[in-house]
């Protein structure tokens, strides 16, 4: 996983060609670090070409306002051709829901 800003995010998620999975947290958050830790899992039994970044909800205002991220932790998911908005999933109760939910939407 790769940590990215504001900045970075919004340009990834405007290229197309790859298929994109951001994981949206805050740094107290308990929860997260349990989606976190779950996501870890996951991103061993996914392509090594998928690229997983994660972000600081509190510093990307603009990427949380322009999708409606309503709570965290959240997994943003965009697909390789960007024909549709990426989906966006809050309920990560275990690492199979989590993997797939990802293979559903990359696939």
């Amino acid at each position: 996983m790769i940590e990215m800003n504001q900045q970075e995010l919004l340009q990834v998620l405007e290229r197309e060609g790859e298929p994109l999975v951001v994981f949206l947290y805050t740094p107290l958050c308990g929860t997260c670090t349990a989606a976190r830790r779950m996501l870890e899992v996951a991103e061993h039994l996914l392509p090594q070409e998928l690229l997983i970044a994660t972000g600081n909800v509190n510093m990307l205002p603009i990427l949380v306002n322009s999708y409606r991220i309503s709570s965290v932790p959240a997994l943003l998911v965009a697909s390789a051709d960007r024909s549709r908005d990426p989906a966006i999933y809050y309920s990560m109760g275990s690492v199979e829901r989590v993997l797939d939910y990802i293979r559903s939407v990359i696939s």
